[in-house]
């Protein structure tokens, strides 16, 4: 099956269904329908598991009743007027997640709202550790089966990237009840723990000489296509917004920076972006697609565009003489790196990468206050100007960049040997790890339900791909750069360290290795070009 094939089937699939709306109406006390379950308003923050025809209760009295008088209650949005009762009749609830604003004397309470998600039943498995080997086996079972030689896996793998696997599988999983990710602290531990090492273990292996060898049209081609994601998100979301206004809004700039941190850097940096600028599982799972299918079809481009290597270097005036030296100086860079791993070797590997991330939660954590203090007293002043800047009063935030800085650090240290056993595949482990606890959070079929507003963000990262393309085709004209540092660019940012070494390897598999240059690069870079591209698109939002 084509990849074209395969997205119509999705679509297919996604359009195939149909939500049912929520309603919420006043009751008396001798209303409750039987088989209820009635909840005070001050204690709604939680998950809730409800059998089809169970009725859900709000109870607006106590505590309530001694804080003020009730003006309005808001459902997702829409705003109920309270009238003779203070009790409340949900009806209709789908299995997702809800959210509830109290307005008393005119303000919200938010002590007495916040959001609450219903599920059908229980998951099978509650245990963390059974759920962590669980997804373990999935991870292993997704990459072995991805390096098989049997056929079917070679064409199922040519349709469907492992990546993919990585997050739905797990989804599945939560999906269909087996495991539950709100009860589960697993993403938790992941993303404040192994995405940090991650981060740390990545870019520790940069090579700044190594980088420089490569001359300075491969770093223009790379840097041309990091301008070009950064620029192209806001430009595409603008386009879009003119046909679907909808879309300015202080929720879709927040899932659309995720992507930004995926096509610049890689999931770590996705991740991060989800973390920092707090995009919602539901909208994040439709960003997980738009990011996947978009960027695997043009790295399909980009492949195909290998066969037509020399009429495109000619098109460019380009000399490409200077690749065969590159090939050989990359093989003599593999052979001296590579090692035996030791017990101590591994030892201080793992105390150096997990000593950075304890000092980068020491420092965020000393950070994050003084600065969301101080956005508190700019929001009386300029709201504009702390809106745009809430994200730096993120403890995640700091938690983030300090990690990244420390792995640019340490990789002008003699710890950057540490690659030599590894360090990169370990940090690699630790990112999928993470990434299955993201897809354990995934309900498949919450995404379904948002297939009205996925079609435009199908349409953002295709208008936003096309961009970048212009952007590499223009300047590669210009400085006359060989089409290998145009893909290879191009996919150190869009792909990453998973596929950016594909590509290059598709004009010499001794040319691996410089994919894996360019996209730890863009691990470093990632975070702050994504920021960048966050900001704008925040501005076009708020603005």
């Amino acid at each position: 099956m084509s990849i074209k094939n395969y997205l119509l089937l999705i679509v297919f699939f996604l359009s195939a269904t149909i939500t049912i709306g929520s309603d919420i109406k006043p009751i008396s006390a001798n209303q409750i329908p039987d088989n209820s379950h009635v909840l005070g308003v001050d204690n709604i923050k939680s998950l809730y598991y409800l059998d089809k025809g169970e009725n859900f209760v709000l109870d607006m009295q106590g505590k309530l009743n001694q804080g003020g008088k009730v003006d309005s209650i808001s459902l997702d949005g829409k705003v109920y007027y309270p009238e003779t009762s203070n009790l409340y009749l949900l009806e209709n609830l789908e299995y997702r997640e809800y959210s509830i604003d109290v307005f008393v004397n005119g303000k919200v309470k938010p002590k007495y709202g916040g959001s609450f998600k219903f599920k059908e039943y229980t998951p099978l498995i509650t245990n963390d550790a059974v759920v962590l080997g669980l997804l373990l086996l999935l991870l292993a079972f997704i990459f072995r089966t991805e390096g098989s030689s049997n056929p079917f896996f070679k064409k199922f793998y040519r349709v469907v990237p492992a990546l993919l696997l990585c997050y739905f599988l797990p989804a599945f999983l939560n999906t269909f009840g087996i495991v539950s990710a709100d009860e589960s602290n697993l993403y938790f531990v992941a993303s404040r723990y192994l995405l940090p090492a991650s981060l740390v273990l990545l870019c520790l292996n940069i090579d700044v000489q190594g980088i420089k060898r490569l001359g300075p049209k491969a770093l223009i081609m790379f840097f041309t296509a990091t301008v070009g994601i950064v620029i192209g998100g806001p430009i595409a979301l603008w386009i879009v917004s003119k046909f679907s206004p909808d879309l300015l809004n202080d929720e879709i700039w927040r899932g659309l920076a995720t992507v930004a941190g995926s096509w610049i850097g890689g999931g770590a940096n996705q991740t991060a972006m989800k973390e920092v600028y707090l995009a919602s599982d539901q909208l994040f799972s439709a960003m997980i697609v738009v990011d996947v299918f978009v960027a695997n079809v043009f790295m399909s481009v980009l492949l195909f565009g290998t066969g037509y290597n020399k009429r495109i270097n000619k098109f460019f005036k380009a000399d490409d003489s200077a690749i065969e030296s590159l090939k050989n100086k990359m093989e003599s860079f593999q052979k001296k790196m590579a090692k035996v791993a030791t017990f101590k070797d591994l030892m201080m590997l793992t105390a150096l990468a997990f000593v950075a991330i304890g000092l980068a939660h020491f420092l965020s954590n000393i950070i994050s206050p003084s600065v969301s203090k101080w956005l508190e007293v700019l929001k009386e002043t300029s709201p504009t100007k702390a809106a745009l800047m809430s994200s730096f009063g993120s403890g995640f935030f700091w938690l983030v960049v300090f990690s990244t800085i420390f792995g640019i650090g340490l990789s002008f240290t003699k710890a950057r040997e540490f690659e030599g056993i590894g360090a990169s595949k370990i940090g690699t482990v630790f990112l999928y790890l993470l990434v299955a606890t993201i897809g354990m959070k995934m309900d498949i079929l919450e995404l379904i339900n948002n297939w009205g507003i996925f079609k435009f963000l199908i349409s953002i990262g295709l208008i936003w791909i096309t961009i970048h393309a212009i952007f590499l085709f223009i300047v590669a004209k210009i400085i006359k750069a060989p089409f290998f540092y145009v893909a290879v660019g191009s996919q150190a940012n869009i792909g990453g360290a998973a596929s950016a070494p594909v590509v290059a390897a598709a004009f010499s598999p001794s040319l691996a290795p410089v994919g894996v240059l360019l996209a730890v690069l863009g691990y470093a870079v990632g975070t702050f070009g994504a920021i960048a591209c966050a900001l704008m698109m925040q501005y076009l939002s708020v603005a």
